[in-house]
């Protein structure tokens, strides 16, 4: 989490980083273009980060609620709100760095 905190103190972003957050709020998935679950976690600093994890590429996690605790390893993009976590599935072009989302025991790429 130090990472995080000081890629958001110092306005970084394109930084691969990994942590786990509990889910602060569910919102509705984003269905234009490329298709995104999206919802918040709140980590135990108090940040709270955007997932914008991308469902054309890597299964949706279903049955998501607040509360649950979701792993992430991704790349972190500022904003003012905290930062958005995205890239958190398999790149199929092999240009990316992999990420992946992990929810009660199952991985998501």
């Amino acid at each position: 989490e130090a990472v995080l905190k000081q890629a958001f103190e110092n306005e970084q972003s394109d930084i691969q980083v990994e942590g786990e957050g509990t889910v602060w709020k569910i919102l509705p998935d984003d269905n234009k273009g490329t298709r995104h679950q999206r919802f918040i976690l709140k980590l135990s600093s108090g940040q709270t980060l955007l997932v914008a994890h991308n469902i054309d590429l890597a299964d949706k996690i279903k049955g998501l609620k607040k509360g649950d605790k979701v792993a992430f390893y991704g790349e972190y993009e500022w904003s003012e709100q905290g930062g958005v976590i995205h890239w958190t599935h398999h790149d199929p072009s092999a240009r990316h760095t992999d990420g992946w989302l992990k929810h009660d025991g199952r991985l998501y790429q």
